[in-house]
């Protein structure tokens, strides 16, 4: 139930209806359903479908195929924060003889580990697991394409090599460890490998007909991790809250902060497209905001996961049928809808608690050579190093308690940030990564590098 302040307008939901109807009837699809968060809360669900009277709700199953790469690496990276792995560490030192173990889990994360996009053989889609019992058979013989790390190559064995890195490291089946450690925590009870009723039927439309064809629903084996799962809108509505604020009982919001950070050289096509890939998680840009979640697709079903961090805002878009609607592009509808109509409220301005003098001493302007900079201190604890002319390098910077700083963004992520003082404990300069920053350009007073013309600053005579 929710309050009034938590409800959507009903032009709003109105809106919503409208485009998943749309959808639906130009996309031919059987069944479409819908779910919007904000602020980590299912605000609206919404369904339509080519049979009266059997309107689907958030409690039916849809397959989510890719979607659950996204689960996958939540797992993986909990071994990360576990210490139980490192995201540099080669696949071949936990998983050997694969011959694709040179591989870093970040790279197969983040689908550069120069593998194929498929499984050899049949189509491992729309046939039973049965068929590639062993690492091998998903493999086949040449398992690499492309150098390592060198090109972003989407990769269903990549996966199916991770989730037999969970299984290694965790002496379970990935099915177990997903269940212990993430469906259970989290509550997503209508979740799992294998449909429950109620659940929808997987179809293939016919693209010169308005005819069906019912599509198969194989056990994919070994590339479960891949494709697997089976969800819900109400599910996977609460997935896409925790993949924003993160669950201490699964991963902190820190390393889902991680996943969502671009990980993969872009192509040429995804750079002009606003494209990218982090760690199981894709990230674009659409109607000018960022979003990030996954898509997915198995005969006989189309899914979607849109989450725009910004805004609050995240959608949740299943269908049944093997093609038709662009559901990646329904559900960035569905935010941009939310988004725009009813805008984030941001949270009353408050003054800080308290203040570190040493600190307030450093705000203000400052100059990289001719460059103005301001210096400030923010409510979360941060401070923030902005150009004055609105373009150039930026970054915020967390305290490390010592009197430094590490920027956390753009060119100084991880770079050092420190006062320089002089004997008598005024400020000299701030040292960023080198660069000299001065209270005046070129400040004659401070250690600029190469020095400064003594006879100062001059106009054309």
């Amino acid at each position: 139930m929710t309050t009034p302040q938590e409800e959507l307008l009903p032009t709003t939901s109105r809106a919503l209806l409208h485009r998943i109807a749309v959808a639906q009837a130009e996309g031919r699809a059987p069944s479409l359903v819908a779910a919007v968060v904000r602020d980590g809360r299912a605000v609206w669900h919404g369904a339509r479908t080519s049979v009266d009277g059997e309107e689907p709700d958030e409690n039916v199953q849809y397959r989510i195929g890719s979607v659950t790469k996204t689960f996958t690496a939540v797992l993986v990276m909990r071994l990360r924060d576990e210490g139980l792995l490192g995201l540099g560490d080669p696949l071949k030192k936990y998983v050997p003889g694969t011959g694709a173990g040179e591989a870093t889990i970040a790279e197969l994360l983040a689908h550069t580990g120069g593998l194929a996009a498929e499984s050899p053989g049949p189509w491992w889609e729309r046939t039973s697991g049965s068929l590639r019992p062993e690492l091998s058979d998903v493999l086949g013989e040449q398992p690499l394409l492309h150098p390592v790390g060198r090109r972003h190559h989407y990769s269903n064995p990549g996966y199916t090599l991770l989730g037999a890195l969970v299984e290694e490291l965790r002496g379970t089946s990935w099915e177990e460890a997903l269940r212990r450690e993430v469906l259970e925590p989290l509550g997503l009870d209508r979740t799992g490998v294998r449909p429950q009723a109620p659940h929808a039927g997987g179809w293939a439309v016919h693209p010169w007909a308005d005819v069906l064809l019912p599509e198969p629903a194989e056990d994919l084996g070994r590339m479960a991790p891949a494709g697997q799962l089976w969800s819900t809108t109400a599910d996977l509505a609460r997935f896409a809250a925790f993949l924003v604020k993160g669950d201490e009982r699964v991963l902190s919001a820190e390393s889902l902060r991680e996943m969502r950070t671009p990980a993969a050289p872009a192509e040429a096509a995804d750079v002009m497209s606003g494209d990218a890939y982090g760690l199981g998680m894709q990230i674009q840009r659409r109607h000018g905001r960022l979003l990030v979640g996954h898509s997915g697709s198995l005969p006989g079903f189309l899914a979607s996961v849109s989450i725009s961090v910004e805004d609050g805002v995240a959608a949740v878009v299943l269908a049944n049928c093997t093609s038709g609607p662009l559901v990646s592009g329904v559900s960035a509808d569905l935010v941009r809808i939310v988004a725009e109509a009813e805008p984030r409220i941001p949270a009353p301005w408050r003054p800080l608690r308290d203040v570190d003098p040493s600190m307030l001493e450093l705000t203000g302007q400052w100059y990289w050579g001719t460059y103005a900079f301001a210096l400030r201190l923010t409510a979360d604890g941060l401070a923030s190093l902005e150009p004055l002319s609105g373009n150039g390098r930026r970054s915020r910077f967390r305290p490390n308690g010592d009197g430094t700083w590490t920027g956390l963004e753009g060119y100084y992520a991880g770079e050092l940030l420190k006062a320089v003082r002089r004997p008598d404990g005024s400020v000299s300069h701030l040292d960023l990564g080198s660069f000299v920053f001065t209270r005046q350009p070129y400040d004659e007073a401070a250690p600029v590098p190469g020095g400064v013309d003594p006879e100062g600053w001059r106009g054309i005579g």
